[in-house]
């Protein structure tokens, strides 16, 4: 049933990335164009995912999700510099590119080499972060 419902929730997600324009990397760099010709509707976006689940988040407190599992703690709240390299990024491949984690998956059905080239530079990325972030904890607790 976990399986399932995993399956679902990916192809609802992938479905939700191709409708809303996210894979589509001229549209991001728009949205990110705000001096130039500018694109708001990815606002939409952004405002169709943060309301449901900021009400999602505050129901979920003594609450079990239905697959099993638990949901996950808080967070901390507290800006450190591994969130702010992590963001900086973040922003500048999702700039450079148009794409982020979930549409780059979504985006290789498109085919053509730009789109694997971006999975692999990221999952190389992805790889080179523990060993990065272990080495700038080292140096902020030297500084």
């Amino acid at each position: 049933m976990r399986i399932v419902l995993a399956f679902v929730a990916g192809g609802l997600f992938g479905a939700g990335l191709f409708v809303s324009g996210m894979t589509d990397t001229n549209k991001v760099q728009g949205w990110l164009d705000v001096f130039g010709d500018w694109d708001p509707t990815l606002a939409f976006v952004m405002g169709g995912a943060l309301i449901p689940m900021a009400i999602a988040w505050r129901l979920v407190p003594g609450r079990e999700p239905l697959a099993g599992g638990r949901f996950p703690d808080d967070l901390p709240r507290e800006v450190d510099h591994r969130l702010v390299i992590g963001s900086v990024l973040f922003g500048v491949g999702w700039g450079l590119a148009g794409l982020c984690p979930g549409p780059a998956v979504a985006s290789l059905s498109y085919g053509g080499a730009g789109g694997l080239l971006f999975l692999a530079a990221m999952l190389i990325g992805m790889g080179a972060a523990p060993a990065a972030a272990r080495r700038l904890d080292r140096l902020a607790k030297a500084s």
